[in-house]
């Protein structure tokens, strides 16, 4: 079975200062055989794209609260009376704090939600499947 990719391309801002963001093309990315995690990948049209991998359920949770630890943090937040996503990115490479629109993104969540729904996740990975041929043996 051909699996279901969801993707979507937006405009976040890099927010260097509270007065001052920079304009970072993005892909978001999610697939039904990778059904936990979603992807994002900046700078799109650059040589180097950078890509990012975490949990869906931390950007479903982080557009109506504050979640996430460590490497990963998501919140909503009004800027300029309209919604966003706030996300901090940090690694051993640095740290970035991205803006995302949250009608573009809360649409596209929808749509993975749709392709895969939460709780189905796990049959999409073909471990039940693993494990009776395991356990038949």
């Amino acid at each position: 079975m051909e699996p279901i990719v969801v993707e979507r391309e937006l405009e976040l801002k890099l927010v260097l200062s509270p007065e001052r963001s920079v304009p970072v093309p993005a892909r978001l990315g999610y697939r039904s055989d990778d059904p936990f995690a979603v992807h994002i990948a900046f700078h799109i049209t650059s040589e180097h794209p950078v890509n990012w991998t975490f949990a869906r359920e931390l950007l479903v949770e982080g557009v109506f609260r504050p979640c996430g630890h460590g490497d990963v943090r998501v919140w909503p937040t009004k800027v300029g009376g309209r919604g966003v996503v706030l996300m901090a990115l940090s690694s051993p490479d640095g740290e970035a704090l991205l803006e995302a629109p949250v009608p573009q993104v809360s649409a596209w969540l929808e749509r993975t939600l749709r392709a895969v729904p939460p709780g189905t996740e796990g049959g999409r990975l073909g471990l039940d499947d693993a494990l009776d041929q395991l356990l038949a043996r």
